[in-house]
This record gives structure tokens, C-alpha cells and sequence, in this order.
């Protein structure tokens, strides 16, 4: 049966099949989730990024996008579910590279990333170097439409003008600044991101203590979350995340946050002094009062270790991607944590993909 995208009801039903499904996960886990917040989406225009292969045909390039399992990708010409600075952009930029035969000759990729507060980066990907007259087609290509405009090729980065945009996002009558870099993971859909920070910052508003993060990314949580500790410790392994973290935090204001580059394995290890790290030299962790973490894991999830690691603390905050992971870490969490609270956020309509989030504290 196809989907109407057009349709509320039809996004309606999808998200309550989503639902069923990752209440039915939990329960074939023995997890007893208890009652879950929804949290929907803007059925249409929510997606800020997005990634296009490019397909020659009849001597044009085109978007295009493989469907599962097949090799060959479809043309399209419409991204409904793309935000206003995308689907506005889309076509007269690509008529604009079809009109430059610098600009569409082995012409890759392109990728959009954008923000709710106007700002657009685009990168375009080639199979071959970019030269000087590239360059200089490519900067007219980005004054005419007021964007940043960064190129690519093998072992090859060409950043016009900046390699980041500024997203800003109110989270609870409260404005935050973002950088987000080209290659580094941000959200992709800006409401239900502001839904998950707020739902996060009400879990742990009374708290006292401290906090540590594992993966906190380029600081999304970590800046909402900060005011509500005396001291945050953030570990993340991405350097242009770790980058981006610190310009974010500077840029908010935000001054009780230290942020280490290393794997939660690495931070298991360290807090259980089993080998020392330089990266923690200037941090002493006997100074923190450990009453909360927060983790944000991959697909993947947490590993064995790092899943009786955060078992030593009161109160947990677990940001999942992933039901199945989520469940089967939740199976050993919950010998010592009972749930608290536990919602689902539609970060990607019309997918079967549902994140999600839990509180949890320790059992008396």
C-alpha cells in the first residue's frame, strides 16, 4: 500500500504502528516501560540535512536515491519531507550547475545542511580534483544563491567560505547557539530535537550533584542540561565534535562543563583507575560528585562494560536510536534502576526508525 505523505491521518497511523511496535519490543524484553509520551513530528518540510547522489542522464544531472537493495537510483525531483531552505533551493540550484560544465562534470554527491535560523551549507562531491576555474565558478555559484558552498574529491577540501552553520534553537523559553560542522553529526530534524532537550532538561531539574555525558556529540544536551548541575564532565571521541562542543558552550555562556576526547571504554577505565590517560591530566576526577549520567549511544548501544558503568550511578538518562538496543541494555540496567519515565520522539517520519528516551533511578 502506498503512503500519502499529504495525509495527517496516514502519519498518524504510522506513528501509532511505531509505537505498538517499540511498546512491544520493551515487553518481549520483560521491560515494563509503563507509560510512554509521545512526541510527533511535523509530518512534512522537518528534515534540516540531507544527502543526494547525483545521477547523469541525457547529458543533466539529477538527484537521485537508491532504494534498498537495488543498485540502480531513481530519479526525484521533489523532497517534501526536506525543510524550506532545501526544497526552495533544490531546483534552481541544480538547473544553476547544469548550466556550468565545471560544476556538473563528475559531479558525485551533493549534501544539504541547513538551519531553522536561515542558514545553508552545500557540499558538492566529485570524482575528480578541483582546480582553480572550479573554484572560481563554484564562488559564483555561492554568491548567487547566499549560501556556503564547500567541495570535495579524494584527499581533497575546499571551503569557500566556512565549513559550519549556526542553528538556534529555544528550548523552554531559553535561546541556544549551535555550530554545527559540515562533517560532523548534528540532528536532522529540529523540532523533535527541541522536543528531546526539553524533555531531558524536565527529567533531571531538581537534581544536585554533577553530571557526566558519554557521546555528547557537538554539546546538544549537554548545554540545555548543564544548568541544572554544579559540574558537567563530557566525553566524546570525534575531534570535530569535541571542537564544536567547546566553541558551543563559549557561545552559551556556559562555564561548568569540561569536555574530554575519549571512548566511554576509555572513561570506564579511568574512573576505575585502571590505567592512566594524559588527555585527563588537567581533570581530577575526585573533585566531581557524580549524581547523574547521561548516554546517547549509536545504533549499536552500550556495550557490556560501560553498561555497568553507568549502573553506578543514582540516576540515569539513556537517549536511544535503537529499540532492540535500547531493550536488551535496559534488561541488565533495570537489576538495579527502576524506569522513571520513558517517551518516543518521530525524529524520522515515514521510516521505521523511533528514538527514544528513558529516566531511571536507583532502586532504594
Amino acid at each position: 500500500m502506498s503512503i500519502d505523505r499529504s495525509c495527517p491521518e496516514q502519519y498518524q497511523l504510522q506513528l501509532n504502528n511505531k509505537v505498538t511496535t517499540y511498546q512491544q519490543t520493551m515487553a518481549d524484553a520483560g521491560i515494563s516501560i509503563g507509560d510512554i509520551a509521545v512526541h510527533s513530528s511535523e509530518p512534512l518540510g522537518f528534515r534540516m540535512r540531507a544527502e543526494f547522489r547525483i545521477w547523469h542522464e541525457d547529458g543533466r544531472a539529477h538527484y537521485a536515491m537508491n532504494r534498498p537493495g537495488e543498485k540502480r537510483p531513481y530519479i526525484i525531483d521533489q523532497f517534501p519531507i526536506g525543510g524550506p531552505l532545501i526544497t526552495v533551493l533544490m531546483s534552481p540550484l541544480l538547473e544553476a550547475i547544469n548550466s556550468c560544465l565545471l560544476l556538473s562534470r563528475k559531479l558525485f554527491s551533493l549534501e544539504f545542511l541547513t538551519t531553522s535560523s536561515g542558514q545553508v551549507l552545500v557540499t558538492l562531491i566529485y570524482h575528480r580534483p578541483l582546480d582553480e576555474d572550479w573554484q572560481t565558478e563554484a564562488r559564483k555559484l555561492q554568491d548567487k544563491f547566499s549560501i556556503g558552498l564547500i567541495g570535495r574529491s579524494k584527499k581533497q577540501k575546499v571551503v569557500l567560505q566556512s565549513d559550519f552553520v549556526t542553528e538556534t534553537l529555544t528550548v523552554d523559553g531559553r535561546q541556544y547557539s549551535y555550530q554545527q560542522v559540515e562533517s560532523g553529526f548534528t540532528q536532522p530534524n529540529a523540532g523533535i530535537n527541541t522536543q528531546m532537550l526539553s524533555w531531558a532538561s524536565q527529567g533531571v531539574r531538581d537534581s544536585t550533584g554533577d553530571l557526566v555525558e558519554l557521546y555528547c556529540g557537538n554539546g546538544n544536551f549537554t548545554a540545555v542540561l548543564a544548568q541544572h548541575f554544579d559540574q558537567v564532565l563530557a566525553t566524546e571521541i570525534s575531534k570535530v565534535s569535541v571542537a564544536s562542543a567547546r566553541t558551543n558552550f563559549a557561545a552559551n555562556h556556559i562555564d561548568n562543563v569540561t569536555v574530554v576526547r575519549m571512548s566511554s571504554e576509555e572513561f570506564t577505565q579511568a574512573l576505575n583507575r585502571e590505567r592512566p590517560f594524559r588527555r585527563l591530566a588537567d581533570v581530577d576526577l575526585d573533585s566531581y560528585n557524580f549524581s547523574t549520567i547521561l548516554v546517547d549511544p549509536p545504533r549499536a548501544g552500550l556495550d557490556e562494560d560501560t553498561v555497568k558503568l553507568i549502573s553506578r550511578f543514582d540516576n540515569i538518562v539513556y537517549i536511544s536510536c535503537n529499540p532492540q538496543t535500547l531493550a536488551a541494555n535496559l534488561k541488565q540496567i533495570c537489576l538495579t534502576h527502576q524506569i522513571e519515565s520513558a517517551a518516543v520522539f518521530d525524529q524520522f517520519p515515514w521510516t521505521a526508525h523511533l528514538e527514544s528516551g528513558v529516566l531511571l533511578k536507583r532502586k532504594d
